[in-house]
């Protein structure tokens, strides 16, 4: 009775580990000697024998154990697999599939799967009543044959750029480029032992994948059915179904993903590093940033600077991806090339393969599907259009019954050269912070804010360096005769000159100690000019 215990214990224990992810809805995070631990007695419980579960059933002070024998002891406790909780599971992939990226996704994998259904029941003869002519089951074969191989060239072509971008980090191997890369490929990002080799074997998995796509699709262009040597064409399937697979396998399980024992320490360290680099830089930094920006101009305020009209029209993918940069939203190049693969690869791809399908009505589909393909890739734009207006707090426009997402895709797909000339102006309205925009500086040292009650921009000084602070005074009032000035810290004495120097330091020390007076407040407002820094 007492192993008994013990083992459904342990048993229990197994079960308490926290959700991380999608794979722990499924499977247990149980180590394999906490299993091989497991008693006899215990197992025994597993297989459901009637007379041990009698015994731990009749013992009342084992709750736990009767909630688990339910049914006249048929129910079986399985120590290392976790009940599914179908709830958080259902609200995880709904969240999942709302990512229009993950939706087209989706898309492609029905296509995938509609083939090959169809190619499997051709091969294995299910259609033979169906299709009865042998000439005509081979040319099927040969349709679904070449649009499977369409669409995974498709895939391969739009994945490559990321994978070529990885493979340049991990040749250069910065301090950045180390954090994005330990981002991607690294459990919970942390640093791992060897982890340059393991990330490098991973990513040259995932080019012979590529690779072997391509050559695949070489081999599916140049030959017929008839013609077509069967030795390349099984090397490269065996290459691009298996290299992908270990890639994933020795990803999720291999050293990248193994779990540390001082791993929790490390997650921590890193994380107390980063908020103490980014406290001591706010401390410094003396930048406005703005809590709500607004769009630079209207959607079809295309005038308000030409050069970025005429760019955004006649070179799209060049100044998307530059925009893209700066914003921080990933490498201009990788933008670039993804942007132009996705608007102009689906046209090439499914017109030669229609050049393959004996069949009109097969190939004019084809055909007509690369067209949409090719014009659906200005999606693009709109989708991190979607990013930066949530990233940046931008307003959105409701115009779609109110789906600032489906607006903002409807956008780009309709004038896409309006709406990237209006992120591009607004970019260039602010200076770029982490999340936020900041007050764009300017020569004069001055900065934009907004007013508390946002009705004006105040023009208010910017740090400078060895400097504690600035006065600043209004136009229209002379210091000799009194007048208020207001300041923020104070001012260094060694940047005034001149014989006023006196009267400054008087007025500042005063001003420092003294809170703004609303009666002053309005009269400042009232003067014409804005404000005056006094710095020399």
């Amino acid at each position: 009775m007492g192993e008994t215990k013990e083992g459904e214990e342990k048993g229990l224990q197994f079960q308490k580990f926290p959700e991380k992810g999608f794979l722990d809805y499924i499977r247990a995070t149980s180590s394999k000697d906490g299993f091989l631990r497991f008693d006899s007695a215990s197992r025994s419980f597993f297989f459901g024998r009637r007379s041990q579960i009698k015994a731990i059933s009749s013992n009342p002070s084992t709750p736990d154990s009767t909630a688990n024998t339910n049914n006249g002891g048929r129910h079986f406790l399985v120590p290392f697999i976790r009940n599914l909780k179908w709830e958080t599971l259902f609200t995880y992939c709904m969240n999942w599939v709302k990512h229009p990226m993950n939706i087209a996704l989706l898309i492609w994998l029905f296509f995938v799967a509609t083939c090959s259904i169809a190619l499997f029941l051709l091969m294995t003869g299910l259609l033979n009543h169906t299709i009865q002519k042998n000439s005509d089951r081979k040319q099927w074969t040969e349709i679904l044959n070449q649009i499977l191989n369409a669409l995974f060239t498709i895939m391969c072509l739009y994945q490559h750029p990321k994978i070529c971008h990885h493979l340049v980090l991990l040749c250069r191997y910065g301090s950045k480029d180390i954090v994005q890369l330990r981002s991607t490929y690294c459990k919970n990002g942390t640093r791992r032992p060897h982890e340059r080799a393991h990330m490098m074997f991973v990513v040259i998995l995932l080019q012979i994948t590529c690779l072997s796509q391509y050559g695949l699709c070489a081999l599916y262009w140049a030959f017929t059915s008839n013609t077509r040597p069967d030795l390349p064409q099984i090397l490269f399937i065996a290459l691009g179904t298996s290299s992908p697979i270990i890639a994933a396998v020795y990803k999720l399980f291999g050293p990248l993903g193994r779990n540390n024992k001082s791993e929790i320490g490390e997650v921590l360290q890193q994380n107390y590093e980063v908020v103490s680099v980014e406290n001591e830089l706010n401390q410094y930094n003396k930048r406005v940033i703005v809590a709500s920006p607004e769009w630079a101009g209207g959607l079809l305020d295309c005038w308000d600077d030409n050069t970025v009209f005429f760019l955004s029209f006649f070179c799209t993918f060049c100044l998307f991806g530059w925009n893209m940069e700066r914003l921080g939203f990933g490498n201009m190049y990788v933008h670039v090339t993804t942007f132009i693969l996705l608007c102009c690869a689906p046209a090439l791809v499914f017109s030669i393969t229609a050049l393959n399908i004996y069949n009109d009505t097969i190939r004019y589909l084809v055909e007509m599907a690369g067209i949409v393909l090719c014009l659906l890739g200005l999606l693009y734009g709109g989708f991190w259009r979607i990013q930066m207006r949530r990233r940046f707090k931008l307003p959105g426009n409701g115009f779609c019954y109110g789906f600032l997402a489906l607006s903002d895709f409807i956008q780009w797909l309709f004038c896409w050269s309006c709406s990237l000339a209006q992120e591009v102006r607004t970019v260039n309205l602010y200076d770029v912070e982490k999340d936020g925009f900041c007050a764009k500086e300017s020569e004069d040292g001055f900065c934009a804010k907004e007013s508390e009650d946002g009705s004006e921009i105040v023009l208010t000084p910017l740090p400078r360096e060895n400097v504690a602070g600035a006065v600043i005074i209004n136009l229209g009032l002379d210091l000799e005769e009194g007048s208020h000035c207001s300041t923020e810290k104070g001012v260094d004495l060694g940047m005034i000159n001149g014989r006023r120097e006196q009267e400054v330091d008087e007025v500042v020390r005063n001003e420092m100690m003294r809170p703004p007076v609303r009666a002053l407040m309005e009269e400042q407002n009232e003067v014409q000019a804005k404000c005056l820094i006094v710095v020399g």
